[in-house]
């Protein structure tokens, strides 16, 4: 279809790149003396720049949230459901700011970087990052939009940690947080995924330590592998019941250790798709940076005090199929922000999807978006 002529689509888009040289403390100590992020734009700011939305990417996601690129009409981006003209968040309406965390595998600074005091690859030298680094690369990047203060920050999953984040850490400088699929923290079990990922990728032969890149390979298998466990933990048992139940490929068994039913051979595509875009350190990074979210733990776990700083409106959404962010993580949430009587919205979706349902069209959650940016909208007009 010619996005150009789709009058919900945001068309054509391109990213932009902003370079930072002052040097930025992380929180685990470490510092980085100069990076770039790379970011697109959806929509236009207003004259006093306060229609600006921030939209946080999870795992696997990116800059490109919306729209297609020139002669990649495929690389269609991954909320582009939810962002456009007419959609819930309203690209005639808002000014859209998608950007590719620090650490990310799409043109942002990251591990594939080269590192100016060897010349050579980041690779494993490249510093673990934290979701309350990427909302101060985040805060760094408004500033340099000339923003100085977002109508809304909005994600889902990994997204919605930052989003959370942004609340306590810049509370002056975001309207409305929507916090979708999330948890104040991981549970034990999402700890252990994450760490079977991790270790399928870095027990692979061809990981090198991380400095996989100066031999001229990737560690495709391990990422493979963990791929596939990351995918089960998305989809509801539900889902995949529905989409391949026990359905054979060819329609018998054959004794072997092939693919022979739909869900491995769905499992497989996935994977090695993924392993031919993504890159590991990246991945390794990201599921750490999940891992450590925890804004109680420097409260003595009370999480409460953690968002006793929040001073922004919150819609939070949950889904009920969704067991790897409950809907009783997001009502922990909940609780800590009544808490300190702060103004939240919450839905709690009956959808069959598990937790990819924040990336789907579901009528009755982008109503609900939408009706939350039609407020915000009337708050920016007044």
């Amino acid at each position: 279809m010619d996005v150009t002529a789709d009058k919900h689509s945001v068309g054509l888009v391109a990213p932009h790149t902003a370079r930072f040289d002052e040097s930025l403390r992380l929180k685990s100590g470490a510092a980085i003396g100069g990076y770039e992020l790379v970011y697109e734009i959806y929509g236009k700011l207003n004259a006093d720049r306060s229609n600006a939305v921030l939209v946080c990417h999870a795992l696997n996601a990116s800059h490109h949230a919306a729209g297609r690129y020139a002669g990649d009409p495929d690389n269609v981006g991954w909320w582009d459901n939810m962002i456009g003209p007419g959609k819930p968040l309203d690209t005639n309406r808002f000014c859209v700011i998608g950007v590719n965390n620090l650490g990310g595998c799409f043109g942002s600074t990251g591990p594939q970087s080269i590192n100016p005091a060897t010349g050579r690859a980041w690779g494993a030298d490249f510093p673990v990052v934290t979701v309350e680094d990427w909302v101060n690369t985040q805060a760094r990047l408004a500033d340099h939009l000339g923003i100085r203060r977002f109508a809304a920050v909005m994600g889902g999953s990994l997204g919605a940690m930052q989003a959370l984040s942004w609340t306590i850490q810049y509370p002056e400088r975001i309207g409305h947080a929507l916090v979708i699929a999330c948890a104040p923290n991981l549970s034990a079990q999402n700890i252990a995924f994450n760490e079977v990922a991790r270790q399928a990728i870095i027990t692979d032969p061809e990981f090198h330590d991380g400095h996989y890149y100066e031999h001229n390979t990737k560690p495709a298998r391990g990422l493979r592998v963990a791929r596939m466990v990351g995918h089960i933990t998305y989809l509801s048992d539900d889902e995949m019941a529905s989409k391949f139940g026990r359905q054979l490929r060819h329609g018998k068994l054959n004794y072997s250790f092939d693919a022979e039913f739909e869900i491995e051979s769905y499992l497989r595509h996935q994977s090695h798709k993924f392993s031919d875009y993504f890159d590991a350190n990246t991945y390794l990074r990201i599921t750490k940076a999940l891992d450590y979210f925890d804004p109680a733990a420097e409260h003595g776990g009370n999480l409460t005090l953690a968002l006793e700083p929040a001073t922004a409106s919150f819609l939070i959404v949950s889904f009920t199929t969704d067991w790897r962010f409950s809907p009783e993580r997001s009502r922990e949430i909940i609780k800590a922000l009544l808490d300190n009587r702060r103004d939240v919205t919450y839905a709690e979706i009956d959808a069959p999807h598990g937790h990819d349902a924040f990336l789907l069209d579901d009528a009755r959650y982008h109503r609900l978006v939408a009706s939350y940016y039609d407020r915000i909208g009337k708050e920016i007009a007044v």
